[in-house]
This record gives structure tokens, C-alpha cells and sequence, in this order.
């Protein structure tokens, strides 16, 4: 591991003045992705500043929804009553990623700031675009079955391994964050981006930016929702497709409703096509299956060393069906 200096400071504006003024620094959170990378030599920080006890550790009311502070451990937001109760699928996406062990110190604003878990951005030794921009992309013809099938590139087709991500993608969360130049909030939606020809870019964050909380809106159709994750083990795996669902129905049809999938794409992919099929239609198969199709109709399935990924447009319609069947009924 590379040395590395640490500091601790007392306020998060002193925090994001550090980092925003230091190319080699970066935050420290909980530290379960980033401690990973350093041991990999991933990341090679010059300095890593502190920020776990600089922001909230709080869920409060805020406008008829919840205000999450960045601090606070997932096992913690999975647990709460409210979140429990007005945002299942939000709870239920939590409990489906890493350990017991793992949502007790990773924390609300570093989770879905995690990078993702391709193997070759993971091995120091092959070609990635991601890891190092210009070199090369060594999953292309390579081991794809977990990578994507929308929106991915020519420079990189590596997913975002985060299941919170997908929940708050369809729970059209909002991420406050504090910069050298104050405070801005961002649309969840938008907080991530598609690799295009800069892969090494996860999200629009400008570097020294810290996500100091993620606010849930009102949403009465979130207290109908799902979250179902498909993966090679019953547990400790990342997802194959993941499939987060929220809904209004009413006399046998769907009012209102919001998809966003997991495990197919560079950022949480909100199927807003699918939505939009979906929307004044009957709550029937029929109606789950071509919103599928409407979805999925882009999708570009990867040949691979390992038979490619081409299944996980059949795996992520029935995902999809099978999820839609149970909040719509």
C-alpha cells in the first residue's frame, strides 16, 4: 500500500476546503470500498480527510418526506420504522447488498459513491480505461457476465454495483452537497453518468464535493414498492439485474409508477420508457411484459469469454414482470 497521509478536521466546510485544494486528497467514510482499493492499489491517495463524524447521522421530517444525513449506516436507515414503512423498497435494497458487518460502517453519502467491481478495474496488472484513462478496456471480449447491457461504451462497459442506488433512482431522491462554492442540490438521477469517453468519471461531482444528505420526497406510491435483486449467490454477490418498483393502482390500472434497475448499466438506469408504457394501462402481464420490451428494446447484450451476457435481457423481463406483479396486485 502506498503511505498516505490523514487528517481529521473539525468542520465539513474545512473538510471540503482540504480536499477541493488538494488534487492527491480524497474523503474518507466508512471506508468499505476505498479501504479495499488501497490494498488492491486502486486508489493512491496522497491524503484521505476524515468525514465520518463531520456530517449528519439524523433521518428527519423534512417537507412531507425524509432527510438522511450522509453519516448515517445503512443498517441503521434499513431499520428505521418510517423508512421502513414509507419506502419498503428502499429498506428492502438495502438489506440485499454486502454484510451485516458491511452496512454497520458503510454510510448513506459514501454508498452509492462506491466504484465498481470489475475485475479488470480491480486487477492492477490489465489495461482499464476506468483506472487509468487511455489504456485500454481489457472486459471488451473478456469475462462480461456482469457487465452491461445499456448504455456502456466503446472506452467501458463496467456497472454500478450499488443497490441502494437503484432504490433511490426510483424513490427520485435528491443529494445535497457542499463544495468550495457552497451548497447545491442535485436529482438523483443525475448524480451519476454513462461512461461515454471519460469512464474515470463515476458522477458530476467536482472533486473537494462532499454529499452531506439525501432527501427522500413525499411519495404515497413509494409505500407500494419492491425491490428484488437476482444474483449468482443467495447473499455477499452483486447483482446480475436488480429491479426496484414503485406504483399507483387503481381499478386495474397502473395510475403512476417508477422503475429503475440495477446491475445493467455504468449508473442506476431509470426506465423511463417503460414507465411511460405502463402509465393508464391495465394492470396486466400483457402490459408488464411490453414495458419490458419497450425498456429493453436498446439493450446491446456483450460476447464473452464466459458466453457473454446476453441472458440478462430474458433474466431482467421476468425480473421485471414477476416484481410489477406483486406491487400492482
Amino acid at each position: 500500500m502506498k503511505p498516505f497521509a490523514y487528517e481529521a478536521p473539525a468542520d465539513a466546510r474545512t473538510a471540503v476546503r482540504t480536499v477541493a485544494g488538494n488534487p492527491a486528497a480524497t474523503f474518507l467514510a466508512g471506508g468499505t470500498n476505498l479501504v479495499d482499493h488501497l490494498k488492491l492499489g486502486v486508489a493512491q491517495p496522497g491524503l484521505l480527510v476524515d468525514v465520518r463524524s463531520l456530517t449528519s447521522k439524523e433521518i428527519t421530517e423534512r417537507d412531507g418526506g425524509l432527510s438522511i444525513g450522509a453519516a448515517v449506516p445503512n443498517s441503521d436507515l434499513a431499520a428505521d420504522r418510517r423508512v421502513r414503512e414509507r419506502y419498503p423498497v428502499l429498506a428492502q435494497a438495502l438489506l440485499a447488498g454486502a454484510s451485516g458487518q458491511l452496512r454497520n460502517m458503510a454510510t448513506t453519502g459514501g454508498n452509492p459513491l462506491q466504484r465498481t467491481r470489475c475485475v479488470y478495474f480491480q486487477d492492477v496488472t490489465t489495461p482499464c480505461n476506468k483506472r487509468e484513462p487511455g489504456s485500454g478496456c481489457s472486459a471488451l471480449g473478456g469475462y462480461t457476465r456482469y457487465h452491461a447491457i445499456l448504455g456502456a461504451s466503446e472506452h467501458c462497459i463496467a456497472t454500478h454495483p450499488s443497490d441502494m442506488a437503484v432504490a433511490l433512482a426510483a424513490l427520485e431522491a435528491e443529494v445535497r452537497v457542499l463544495g468550495p462554492d457552497g451548497e447545491r442540490t442535485i436529482p438523483f438521477t443525475q448524480l451519476h453518468r454513462l461512461p461515454g469517453d471519460a469512464p474515470e468519471r463515476d458522477t458530476v461531482l467536482a472533486h473537494g464535493e462532499l454529499i452531506t444528505a439525501i432527501d427522500l420526497p413525499a411519495l404515497p406510491m413509494a409505500q407500494r414498492s419492491r425491490y428484488r435483486k437476482v444474483r449468482d449467490r443467495a447473499s455477499y454477490a452483486f447483482a446480475l439485474v436488480s429491479v426496484a418498483v414503485a406504483a399507483e393502482v387503481a381499478d386495474a390500472t397502473v395510475r403512476d409508477v417508477r422503475i429503475a434497475f440495477g446491475g445493467v448499466a455504468h449508473k442506476p438506469w431509470r426506465a423511463h420508457r417503460a414507465e411511460e408504457t405502463l402509465r393508464g394501462a391495465p394492470s396486466t402481464e400483457d402490459s408488464f411484459r411490453a414495458a419490458a420490451e419497450a425498456e429493453l428494446a436498446d439493450a446491446r447484450p456483450l460476447d464473452g469469454l464466459d458466453g457473454g451476457n446476453g441472458f440478462k435481457i430474458p433474466l431482467l423481463t421476468r425480473t421485471l414482470i414477476a416484481v410489477l406483479r406483486e406491487v400492482c396486485a
